[in-house]
């Protein structure tokens, strides 16, 4: 009983080691408690410690509307869709865990019985064999470096997708209030349009308007509407979206900031500060260059694998004759057909395609931001031009009401003049609106956060220094 001991030891020490399954149910309570929404208190508190390498935490004061800032930063801690992404990290140190991982030794016992012939004398034989396999320790620190490689640039490509959920929150959160505005707009418009008729009708009951005034004054006050309407389905639509992104159910309510400086966001900023580091701050080229280091370490451990692989072993037996030897043993592969030459040429394309995928990405996001920036000055240009036509035309709607009043003038053409003033005035708002939407592009492009309450603009690379 007592030889066995050792071994019964050795076996539950092997024993101790080894992972226990836990359940992990996608039952109906799963369901639910992502259906249900996150709490909101817990969301700010999360959201002051976030930790990425673009995007800063910020003090968070819901009562007084969530801004397109605070949007962004509670995309990332919030949306269900990043936790997904988020384990890939897990996946990445567990594979880093496996890299470093060595062979187990190989145990190989037989046990042998005379049963024919001459077994007068004889014992009963065994052999008791230790093998390993040293080669392994050639490739291991590759294997490693490989991996550790692999899982930065795993957090690099998740903290890019937190970015772009970020950037997408804080894109509906902006066209949530140029929405918002353009309601307001309408409204205002279809509120004067409505006094109007009711004078015109009254006019016309009393002789002073003909039918066809009614009619042009009844015409324009149903456009009005058709379009207030179609605004505010604009705006619904844009909030649901908000609300998704944000990982809220669909019936929630955020209260939208009102006072964001919207005319003045995104700031003025040379091309030369976007693109100046341009490599260093977009994850997604930072991600793709660990990737490429990754392979070029796969690569390493390629080549060296085609060294032979030697494995050594102890061994104890004894024979029939009870003889009992111990020796050593040694296997040696003996590489005539396979050397790894397809494993090797597969790395080495694979590290090939890497390094031209990284240089076609830098000189697209360089371009990107290049062309983002010219539509920007393009936009501003047409702002301001739009701006003065706005501005002429109210200062002409003044003169035709007086001259109207004066009997100057038709009201037919004084409901024209309304209407292409309107008209003017929601240009201007969708090409402000078309700046909020460059100016998110252009955070995207060039891994550059500009807040929405600035007074300084410093450009933050992932390491956290400002240019």
């Amino acid at each position: 009983m007592k030889k066995y001991r050792k071994f019964c030891i050795l076996f539950l020490f092997m024993l101790s080691g080894c992972a226990v399954y836990h359940p992990l149910p996608l039952d109906r309570k799963a369901e639910e408690a992502v259906l249900k929404g996150p709490d909101t208190e817990a969301l700010e508190i999360e959201a002051s410690r976030i930790k990425h390498p673009l995007l800063k935490p910020v003090e968070f004061d819901l009562k007084d509307g969530l801004s397109p800032d605070e949007a962004a930063i509670l995309a990332v801690v919030a949306n269900p869709e990043l936790r997904a992404v988020r384990d890939e990290k897990k996946i990445a140190s567990a594979q880093l865990l496996q890299a470093g991982l060595l062979p187990n030794p190989q145990l190989a016992l037989s046990y042998e019985v005379p049963t024919a012939g001459v077994t007068s004398g004889t014992v009963n034989a065994y052999s008791l064999q230790l093998d390993w396999e040293i080669t392994a320790l050639l490739t291991r620190g590759a294997r490693v470096s490989s991996a550790r490689a692999e899982r930065a640039a795993v957090d690099l490509n998740v903290a890019w997708k937190e970015w772009q959920v970020a950037e997408a929150a804080k894109l509906h959160a902006l066209r949530l209030l140029w929405a918002e505005r353009k309601v307001a707009l309408l409204r205002e418009a279809e509120r004067e349009l409505k006094k109007n008729l009711a004078l015109v009708e009254r006019a016309v009951s009393l002789g002073e308007k003909t039918a066809l005034d009614l009619a042009a004054a009844r015409a324009t006050y149903q456009k009005i509407r058709l379009d207030l309407e179609t605004a505010r389905e604009e705006r619904a639509r844009e909030r649901l979206t908000l609300n998704r992104v944000l990982g809220f159910p669909p019936n929630t309510y955020l209260k939208i900031q009102k006072d964001v400086r919207l005319l003045s966001w995104p700031p003025p900023i040379k091309r030369e500060k976007l693109l100046s580091g341009l490599a260093e701050r977009r994850l997604d080229l930072l991600a793709l260059k660990m990737s490429y280091q990754a392979q070029d370490e796969r690569l390493r451990a390629a080549v060296l694998s085609q060294f032979p692989k030697i494995g050594i072993g102890l061994i104890r037996a004894k024979d029939t004759g009870d003889v009992i030897t111990t020796g050593l043993a040694v296997s040696i592969e003996l590489p005539f057909f396979d050397r790894g030459q397809a494993h090797i040429a597969l790395e080495e394309a694979t590290r090939k395609k890497l390094y031209d995928e990284y240089l076609a990405r830098l000189f697209s996001a360089r371009a990107e931001v290049a062309e983002i920036l010219e539509k920007m000055a393009f936009v501003r240009r047409k702002i301001v031009a739009s701006e003065e036509a706005v501005a002429a035309l109210e200062r002409l709607l003044v003169t035709y009401k007086e001259a109207l009043h004066q009997g100057n003038a038709d009201l037919l053409g004084y409901y024209r003049l309304q209407n292409e003033l309107l008209l003017k005035r929601l240009e201007l708002l969708r090409l402000r609106q078309t700046q909020s939407d460059l100016g998110v592009a252009l955070e995207i492009a060039s891994g550059v956060y500009l807040p929405m309450r600035c007074k300084t603009l410093g450009i933050v690379n992932p390491k956290g220094d400002m240019k």
